[in-house]
């Protein structure tokens, strides 16, 4: 089963990598784009190649058997 991880964002958006930074999944900014352009990432169930894709309220993101939920 997938941890869940609730984030809630500040504004309209945030972008993708900044979305692993702040939620502790991936270390610095680089190692989250070469995580997005390997193509290990899904935003609402399709991999994900944008690495400043902006995700909003609603969307959910799959990485690393773990589903962040954006609210």
């Amino acid at each position: 089963m997938m941890e869940q991880i609730n984030f809630k964002i500040a504004g309209d958006y945030i972008e993708l990598i900044k979305l692993l930074k702040a939620t502790n999944l991936c270390s610095s900014g680089g190692e989250a784009k070469n995580i997005v352009e390997q193509g290990l990432v899904k935003c609402n169930g399709q991999v994900e190649l944008r690495k400043r894709l902006k995700v909003k309220i609603g969307d959910v993101i799959e990485f690393d058997n773990r589903k962040i939920v954006i609210e």
